[in-house]
């Protein structure tokens, strides 16, 4: 290229998202193709969200509400906060870039856990600051590796709970003792993505007692367990102070009209919130069963996920789901050579896995 680009730019590895479901049919020459690859909400959204968005498609002349009135003052209900202490984005890496843009300056260090969330890497290297990893130990967030990497240049910690990949979990007693360390002018950003399907009541939740530290922001998405990955709905709870610094730089419209109305849809319908849970909580039970009956070591998870170690090399078995139609994630590039991740699905699809499983190893 003969344009010159930023080094920082330029190490960037590009994020890589599940293989979509058309691309495998069209390669394959294959219909009914699963996919169990992107930690997706199996059974779709709520019924409710349908006529909310189909009531505002009337309105898509007009630019979206840039304050998200309603869905700001139903969160802020939800979670007994103000809407000043609330930033929506277009998903949650949006909020990500926001806060990576609003407190880094060049040379400024972000801490955060190897492998993890590659949005992390790539907002803080585009805002020119210096992504700081820190590996995991024992498939966990090492929170004493993170405060070991604590310099004077440290800007912001990002906390993954529970972790993506390997679904493990940060208790109450664990995040409270790594909090005592950090220093009060380095800003926590814990990621709750998973968070509605832990079941382990341990398990730290940032928001059962909201803003009770200036540091922590806390990050939420409505495409997991709402189940609206597809319209890009995130939103981040925060000090106001904090909240007021994303606000001067987010784009104005960065939420659009029908996301914002699927989301306030989604919230009001805790029948189809609950169904979704129970699904993903039925589907880990009958995977874990399942596996555990073929000899293969998974891990613990409280998230939709799990990641199981099948002892050969996860892109060859990988392939050879896709011929199956069957698409899954392989962890090699995190790093988990022999490790597949998989999302729970419809019982319909855990069964076709299994099977798929089955042929390809022989068991």
């Amino acid at each position: 290229m003969k344009f010159k680009i930023s080094e920082q730019i330029a190490t960037i590895k590009p994020y890589e998202p599940g293989k979509p479901l058309k691309d495998v049919e069209r390669q394959y020459n294959i219909t009914h193709v699963i996919k169990l690859a992107s930690n997706e909400n199996p059974i779709g959204f709520s019924p409710k969200v349908y006529d909310a968005v189909s009531t505002h498609m009337k309105d898509m002349n007009r630019y979206p509400d840039s304050a998200a009135y309603v869905l700001n003052h139903k969160l802020a209900q939800k979670f007994h906060v103000t809407p000043q202490n609330i930033i929506l984005g277009n998903g949650s890496d949006d909020i990500i870039a926001l806060l990576a843009h609003g407190f880094l300056n060049t040379g400024d260090e972000a801490l955060m856990p190897l492998p993890s969330f590659l949005m992390y890497e790539i907002s803080v290297k585009t805002a020119k600051g210096i992504p700081v990893m820190v590996p995991l130990k024992d498939f966990s967030t090492n929170l004493e590796g993170l405060v070991e990497k604590i310099s004077p240049k440290t800007r912001l910690i990002f906390i993954t709970n529970p972790f993506n990949p390997t679904g493990s979990t940060i208790s109450y007693t664990e995040f409270n003792k790594f909090l005592k360390k950090v220093p009060d002018n380095v800003i926590i950003v814990v990621d709750e993505a998973y968070i509605e399907f832990v079941r382990n009541d341990i398990v730290y939740n940032s928001l059962k007692n909201p803003l009770q530290d200036p540091r922590i922001v806390t990050l939420r998405t409505f495409s997991k367990a709402y189940g609206l990955a597809g319209f890009r709905v995130g939103y981040g709870i925060m000090d106001s102070e904090i909240a007021e610094v994303l606000n001067r730089i987010r784009q104005p419209f960065n939420v659009n009209t029908l996301a914002q109305a699927a989301a306030v849809a989604a919230i009001d319908d805790e029948q189809f919130l609950n169904k979704s849970i129970q699904t993903i909580h039925d589907g880990l039970d009958f995977l874990f069963d399942e596996i555990a009956d073929l000899g293969i070591f998974c891990l613990p998870t409280q998230s939709n996920f799990l990641m199981m170690d099948i002892e050969i090399d996860s892109t060859l078995v990988f392939q050879q789901m896709l011929k199956q139609g069957v698409i899954v994630r392989s962890m090699k590039s995190y790093g988990f050579d022999t490790f597949l991740r998989v999302n729970t699905g419809t019982k319909e699809e855990n069964i076709t896995f299994i099977a798929a499983l089955k042929k390809i190893l022989k068991k």
